[in-house]
């Protein structure tokens, strides 16, 4: 399975997983640690948004999808991995990611505010860093950035006053 099918397909599980966010009344965004198998991704560890249910401002689901790797796999480094998450991660997250060691991270939409794979600055692509992530942006960007617009004209609307 050529990189394009491979990242859609975990893409795929990762966008269930911000679905999960979204039903919880979190900003909808998903994550999935996958490994590469014969017949595609083999599903890791998922995570979803959870810092206002969790009282966390650490739960991102990055975050939260490394921390159930690390525990499964019995290592904070997980080299044979790949995160798949559907929006842009932030500094935080990033560095993360990169102490993990991952394989690769892909994402989905771009975030233009707190992005730090490229959109604000890009944390992969400093070369004082000693680890380097391979990284792989725009996969379903589209499905990707719609769930997290839809959750946000949701919330504005409910906030308005009635028309009349």
């Amino acid at each position: 399975m050529d990189d394009a099918a491979f990242d859609e397909q975990a893409m795929r599980l990762a966008l269930a997983q911000a679905e999960r966010a979204r039903e919880a009344g979190e900003v909808p965004v998903g994550a999935v640690i996958v490994q590469r198998g014969p017949d595609g991704p083999v599903l890791v560890a998922e995570g979803h948004n959870r810092p206002i249910g969790t009282h966390d401002p650490t739960a991102h689901a990055e975050i939260v999808a490394l921390r159930e790797a690390a525990r499964k796999l019995g290592n904070y480094r997980l080299p044979d991995c790949e995160l798949v998450v559907t929006l842009e991660p932030c500094a935080m997250c990033a560095m993360a990611l990169m102490h993990a060691r991952l394989r690769r991270v892909v994402f989905g939409a771009t975030d233009p505010k707190t992005g730090a794979a490229g959109s604000v600055l890009n944390l992969f692509a400093e070369p004082r860093l000693n680890h380097h992530t391979a990284l792989v942006g725009g996969v379903l960007a589209e499905p990707c950035g719609e769930v997290l617009r839809n959750f946000f004209a949701e919330r504005r609307a409910s906030r308005r006053p009635p028309a009349g």
